[in-house]
């Protein structure tokens, strides 16, 4: 069985793993340490972590200030409040002028669960992406988040990263030829029926689709776009012109996160069939995780259909 563990657990740690390689790495939290995983870095290195108090924008605001003297601050609260209560911070403070400032996050999405519909966070994505200067991650699983908070203490500017609550198998570190790079999606599973591309916690799910569709006949490449922006062109353009139909899943509104910036690309660059799955522009609504995610067909049944949809749609147009 392979190992499972939250990608907000893998952050902490990874934070804590990585401090002595960048003496500059500082954390501040939003009273929230204890669910954004970052009070074991606030353990080990008490002069560098900086609980703020729930006041997310002065988070922000003192974040931006110390990376003009700097530092390398990542700043951390639930994706509500860290895309939502301090946006105007995150736009003005930090993405106007371009400062080193990571933004992070925690409990994306639906499976959040029992929080209920105002913590279920599902539109971060899109409203981070539409932010000039905002670099936007959402690792799939312990092995990629500890790339990316590798990849970002490396990266000069400003990004905001989704964490997400639920344990999730690991699953890219037996992909052969797997390797974490900002703006480069990785290719997981070959295909030359259709493509999935997918983010978060449904890359999961698309390699269990895949496997599934695969005793149909239907042969699935399956994209993990862990960076939807800078958006990887090259792997979608790719993709477009070998499978012909494209499926994007998110566990996120279908407005303006991912299934929107493929579209938006592939579009004018490749115009093939694209079906989007994630929630379909509604609130969520308290319940346990799972039963929430079944709710709304985010699930790997749900990529299925889709994949079922946008082939039957790429056939269609071919007669």
């Amino acid at each position: 069985m392979a190992e499972k563990i939250a990608t907000r657990a893998a952050y902490g740690k990874a934070l804590v793993e990585l401090a002595d390689q960048e003496p500059n790495l500082v954390v501040l939290d939003a009273d929230l340490s204890g669910s954004t995983m970052t009070k074991e870095f606030g353990t080990a290195y008490p002069d560098r972590f900086f609980d703020m108090g729930i006041a997310e924008a002065n988070m922000v605001g003192v974040a931006a200030g110390l990376a003009t003297c700097g530092k390398k601050p990542f700043v951390n609260s639930f994706a509500m409040f860290a895309a939502g209560r301090a946006w105007e911070q995150v736009r003005n403070s930090v993405a106007y002028p371009g400062l080193n400032v990571k933004v992070v996050g925690s409990h994306g999405g639906l499976s959040v669960g029992e929080d209920g519909a105002t913590h279920q966070c599902i539109e971060d994505l899109a409203i981070m992406r539409a932010i000039p200067n905002m670099t936007v991650l959402c690792p799939c699983d312990g092995y990629e988040m500890r790339e990316a908070v590798r990849a970002l203490l490396a990266y000069e500017g400003p990004a905001y990263m989704r964490l997400g609550r639920l344990a999730v198998e690991t699953v890219t570190d037996r992909v052969e030829g797997y390797r974490f790079a900002i703006g480069k999606g990785a290719l997981l599973r070959d295909g030359q029926d259709v493509t999935v591309v997918a983010v978060g916690m449904m890359v999961q799910m698309a390699l269990q689709a895949a496997e599934q569709l695969a005793g149909e006949g239907i042969s699935v490449r399956v994209i993990d776009m862990h960076t939807l922006k800078p958006l990887d062109t090259e792997i979608l353009l790719t993709a477009a012109r070998e499978t012909g139909c494209v499926v994007t899943t998110e566990e996120a509104n279908v407005i303006g996160g991912l299934g929107s910036a493929v579209a938006e690309y592939l579009s004018s660059a490749c115009p093939v069939p694209v079906v989007r799955h994630g929630v379909a522009d509604e609130f969520g609504r308290s319940g346990a995780a799972q039963k929430v995610l079944e709710a709304y067909a985010l699930t790997t049944e749900g990529i299925v259909d889709k994949v079922r949809q946008a082939v039957s749609i790429k056939h269609a147009l071919t007669l």
